[in-house]
């Protein structure tokens, strides 16, 4: 047998082991979090997700195969990449802070701008993008029709073996709606065990859900209503990010971007947008002072008057958000 269809088999009989194992356990959730939506053409199958998780992880994506939706959204670092802005290939930089993919499949929008309606079409956006991956539909499907490893792993999930841009969306987005994070010190508190918080963190939640003002955005079990706002940020610029608006053209939506989770905050650091503030302590101080004014600030965005302590309270309660890590190692070693 050649070494390369060795390889290949031994790459098959390693996802499918992968996502036999996954078989039991792939709809548990941890509490309070529902299973997430999916879409009638894209039902979730361990065999989709252990493609899926491959193909995440996979450089050969990428036009010069140097990055892999991993490489911004890597699950060791809140499935982002902790980093103000994004490197994608030949080491061009995006503009907008890379978000977690953590409780994403909850999301009817995706990017900070919604352009995206679905996980799938997300997942699409960045092989695309010049910046980004760099890769076009064609170019994708030529490159891993070529890999014999890939072909069973392909039928396996989605019933033969013929490679697709689509069906390579479809895959990363199932295994990115196994990234479900929950179960915080907040969620055990709310369940009842009243050791789970400090006094501190519960002085915190008194003010997130009061005086702060931070519920009336993030809300729900995922501390986010999914709606896009103007809170200020960048639009002292000369040329600042419209956000929303490139998307509407709405004149209401200038400036606007999607509420982001506060779940597992303190691991996807820096914040915003645009990735310009950096650490927790610093986003309280800008919603205390108001956000940044322009004429399309949102009416719930004004100054708040928090003391001192009850700054150190708030960022104390938020960490109390941070929940299950979930942990997705990289493959060992990828289909040949």
């Amino acid at each position: 047998m050649k070494r390369s269809l060795m390889l290949a088999c031994a790459a098959v009989l390693a996802v499918l082991a992968f996502a036999q194992a996954k078989d039991e356990s792939l709809f548990r959730l941890p509490k309070p979090m529902a299973a997430p939506p999916q879409p009638a053409d894209n039902p979730m199958t361990p065999a989709k997700v252990a493609l899926g998780r491959l193909l995440y992880f996979d450089k050969r994506l990428s036009k010069d195969a140097t990055v892999s939706c991993a490489t911004c959204h890597d699950p060791n670092k809140g499935w982002t990449d902790q980093a103000p802005v994004s490197t994608g290939i030949r080491g061009q930089h995006g503009t907008r802070n890379a978000p977690t993919v953590l409780n994403a499949a909850y999301s009817d929008y995706q990017f900070w701008d919604g352009r995206a309606a679905s996980l799938e079409e997300q997942a699409a956006g960045p092989i695309g993008n010049p910046v980004e991956m760099g890769f076009n539909a064609r170019g994708v499907e030529a490159r891993l029709s070529k890999i014999e490893g890939y072909r069973p792993l392909f039928a396996a999930a989605f019933g033969d073996k013929k490679v697709t841009l689509e069906r390579v969306v479809k895959a990363i987005a199932s295994f990115e709606r196994t990234a479900i994070t929950g179960d915080s010190p907040y969620d055990r508190y709310e369940a009842g065990d009243r050791t789970a918080l400090s006094a501190d963190q519960q002085a915190g939640m008194a003010l997130f859900f009061g005086k702060a003002n931070c519920s009336v955005c993030h809300t729900g079990p995922n501390f986010t209503d999914g709606d896009f706002h103007n809170i200020g940020v960048g639009m002292a610029a000369k040329r600042p990010d419209l956000g929303r608006y490139e998307q509407t053209k709405l004149e209401r939506d200038r400036g606007a971007f999607k509420t982001p989770t506060l779940r597992n905050l303190a691991d996807t650091f820096p914040y915003m947008h645009d990735g310009s503030v950096k650490t927790l302590a610093e986003v309280v101080d800008f919603y205390d002072k108001g956000g940044e004014k322009n004429p399309w600030l949102s009416s719930d965005i004004h100054p708040l008057g928090l003391t001192a302590r009850e700054k150190r309270q708030l960022v104390a309660f938020l960490g109390a958000l941070n929940g299950d890590k979930v942990a997705a190692a990289a493959p060992k070693s990828f289909p040949r």
